[in-house]
């Protein structure tokens, strides 16, 4: 049995909960008000009912909510993935979908992905179902595997009870008429001699239309302390059948993890990032003969002047920014400052669910990769920083299309996350946390105040 974390204290988190609904080339003009009606209706009934069962019951585990999160979102054509789900080039659907907690101590698998599904009525649910079976000692017929693809993940979910289905029942005329079009469109573009307004590296993307190539996704906090994240889609329109994406794949698309870290009262760098080299200061004190200092650096412990502060305290607004601004949401502070290295210990989870390109978000590890950046900065980076860094604007994500960019739909995505601080006296503070460098990310959560947010573009539409 796991030992329990004594900064594991149930009821004392205040529950968090932030959706997400794809993002990609979303303007005004494939999007006008009546269909962001439709969206943003959707989005916020999803919200509602989430955050009811999140609030009201003081059992809600985050696992739980997260996944009913996505069966809403599977059962609405509006979004790709369930029914609704894009085609593949020979007029399948291939459904992805995953799941993963922070808490190491609750589930031995912490994530689980499953891919080429077309069976399942959920997803959402085999992904739940293989973690959870996780505990058992075949894993419930899925051994240790986290991930599972085709009909051997179907079989599972047969014998496991969850609900089936022809893949039929997927199937959705818009998303139909959408890849008979974008296949023609390429047909075209072949017979004029022209350059195909679909790349072969995503034949989804024209520069106008908006069709989808993202995720759907819930990153949920409980009170217990757990963050879980749950995604879902169909990939990209008009994908070869066999395409995996970046949805099942752990540390591409989502991510969960937390670990326990000192609080030091120092700005957050990250010691191995590109482009700003310097001097340590322990190494700048040697030079310069300043054994004194250069000793406080490197034993900053043994002066009793030394003083560690919990703050925590990136700049925050609950507005989105707008004009490529960065969203400056999430934590800000965190409880007490105590001068005993020994108190100053808080433990720290992130989650995170990335849409887009899933192909870039690959390359990147993106989710993953903006999670060690927050973990492994010294002191801590703000996850929205983090966040920013990978998915917003002038980012890693578009840096890795490089001169592509613009013209291919790669690198094009978003993140949304939270994060959460628990210290050892039982006190905690979290956050949401979410960026995109593209056109638009469906978005919804609730902010700190307790209002039910939701937007598309970094502007109120």
């Amino acid at each position: 049995m796991a030992t329990p974390n004594p900064l594991r204290i149930p009821n004392t988190t205040t529950p968090r909960i932030i959706l997400h609904g794809g993002a990609g080339n979303i303007t005004p003009t494939n999007l006008p008000p009546e269909k962001w009606t439709l969206y943003k209706s959707a989005l916020l009934s999803i919200l509602s009912t989430c955050t009811t069962l999140l609030q009201k019951d003081p059992s809600a585990r985050a696992l739980d909510i997260a996944t009913h999160a996505v069966t809403l979102f599977e059962s609405n054509a509006l979004f790709n993935c369930g029914h609704g789900a894009v085609f593949t080039r020979a007029g399948t659907i291939e459904l992805e979908a995953s799941v993963m907690v922070s808490d190491a101590a609750g589930f031995r698998k912490r994530g689980c992905g499953v891919m080429a599904v077309s069976r399942v009525k959920h997803p959402i649910l085999l992904a739940k179902e293989m973690l959870v079976r996780g505990e058992e000692e075949d894993g419930g017929g899925a051994y240790a595997h986290v991930q599972l693809s085709g009909r051997t993940v179907e079989e599972l979910a047969k014998g496991w009870g969850l609900e089936m289905c022809e893949p039929s029942a997927h199937f959705t005329k818009r998303r139909w008429d959408e890849h008979k079009r974008g296949l023609e469109r390429e047909r075209e573009g072949k017979r004029g001699g022209a350059e195909p307004r679909f790349p072969p590296g995503d034949p989804s993307w024209d520069g106008r239309e908006y069709l989808p190539q993202g995720t759907v996704g819930a990153v949920v906090l409980d009170r217990f302390g757990t963050i879980c994240v749950a995604t879902s889609t169909g990939g990209l329109t008009n994908k070869l059948p066999g395409r995996i994406g970046d949805t099942p794949t752990l540390g591409a698309g989502y991510w969960a993890e937390e670990w326990m870290e000192d609080a030091p009262s120092i700005p957050a760098q990250m010691s191995y990032r590109p482009g700003e080299p310097s001097l340590p200061d322990s190494l700048n004190n040697l030079s310069r003969g300043n054994i004194k200092d250069f000793l406080g650096e490197c034993f900053p412990y043994i002066s009793p002047t030394h003083e560690i502060n919990y703050a925590y305290s990136p700049t925050r607004s609950d507005s989105s920014g707008s004009g490529g601004k960065t969203p400056t949401q999430g934590i800000h502070n965190i409880a007490a400052t105590s001068t005993s290295p020994f108190l100053a210990r808080r433990r720290r989870a992130v989650a995170m669910s990335g849409t887009g390109n899933g192909d870039s978000f690959l390359r990147l590890s993106a989710a993953r990769t903006a999670a060690a950046m927050s973990r492994f900065s010294t002191p801590a980076l703000p996850l929205q920083t983090a966040v920013s860094r990978m998915a917003g604007s002038g980012g890693a994500l578009q840096e890795s299309a490089g001169d592509r960019w613009g013209r291919t739909g790669e690198g094009e995505g978003g993140i949304i996350g939270i994060e959460v601080c628990c210290a050892a006296d039982g006190s905690s503070e979290s956050g949401v946390v979410w960026d995109f460098n593209c056109g638009g990310m469906f978005r919804a959560w609730v902010d700190d105040s307790g209002r039910q947010r939701c937007m598309v573009f970094k502007d109120e539409y």
